[in-house]
């Protein structure tokens, strides 16, 4: 069993708290563009309150740990580890209400060539526990509007965790998995659950818009989040978003196993 000191060490030494590869300037850009509304950063959230650039930095000092002064506009950002400690506590608690209801679940991530392996290990072992792990979509095209203008991706899933990737023929022969954050997948998902009859989830896990827009549709929703990622934060605060765990979602893919070990652990779905 991984002891808590431990994994705080290891969110320190593996950068997924403390300071972080994410950048203010990149944070502070996210905050501006979400008080403007800008889709790519609202997630799929339409928020109740006002949220101007200063209510958000507030938030997010509050959230993860970031500083909460204005005047500062450059460097590496920071994130408290204390608080990504609360964070998956209250993950693991959700994941562990689920299971002892054997309720249907819904995995989705826009980071799959970095998440993909945390969420694949909950949804095997939410399967285990006797949960319906929902793959609905499949196959399904979705077009989402990117920087590169408006691109057609198919909804895929692995192991029971949903993604999008590039239409057409995958290079190299492999699934090319994409970087999304884009709400258009999940109602995707939810729209083909309900056409085929089948169940809808009870609860979402995943990140970006998997999450925000879940929860903007009333679905129980929790996810991980950075700090360009205020959507995930807001809505945690509105109601919207259950947990919102504040790590940086970008490093190695190896990193997140120890999580995911720990996460297990405190939901009691370790075998």
């Amino acid at each position: 069993m991984l002891s808590t000191g431990a994994l705080r060490a290891h969110l320190l030494a593996a950068g997924l708290a403390g300071t972080v590869a994410t950048s203010r300037e990149e944070s502070l850009r996210s905050y501006r563009l979400f008080a403007a509304r800008d889709p790519r950063v609202t997630l799929g959230l339409t928020p109740a309150g006002g949220w101007d650039e200063a209510a958000l930095l507030r938030l997010m000092a509050e959230k993860c740990g970031v500083s909460g002064d204005p005047a500062h506009r450059s460097g590496p950002d920071v994130i408290d580890p204390e608080r990504t400690l609360r964070g998956l506590d209250a993950f693991a608690g959700r994941l562990a209400a689920v299971a002892a209801r054997r309720a249907p679940v819904l995995f989705g991530t826009g980071h799959p060539h970095r998440l993909l392996g945390f969420y694949v290990a909950l949804a095997d072992a939410l399967s285990a526990a006797g949960c319906d792990v929902l793959t609905p979509a499949q196959g399904r095209c979705v077009d989402i509007t990117t920087r590169f203008g408006l691109r057609t991706y198919v909804v895929d899933h692995v192991r029971g965790v949903a993604f999008v990737r590039e239409a057409g023929p995958p290079e190299g022969g492999r699934e090319q998995g994409a970087h999304s954050h884009s709400a258009l997948p999940v109602r995707a998902a939810l729209e083909s659950a309900a056409e085929a009859g089948g169940p809808l989830p009870e609860l979402v896990v995943g990140d970006h818009g998997w999450v925000c827009g879940a929860g903007q549709l009333g679905i129980e929703a929790i996810g991980l989040a950075d700090t360009d990622d205020p959507a995930l934060f807001v809505g945690e605060a509105e109601g919207q978003v259950a947990v919102a765990v504040p790590l940086d979602d970008g490093v190695r893919s190896a990193y997140y196993r120890p999580l995911t070990r720990y996460v297990l652990n405190r939901a009691c779905l370790s075998r």
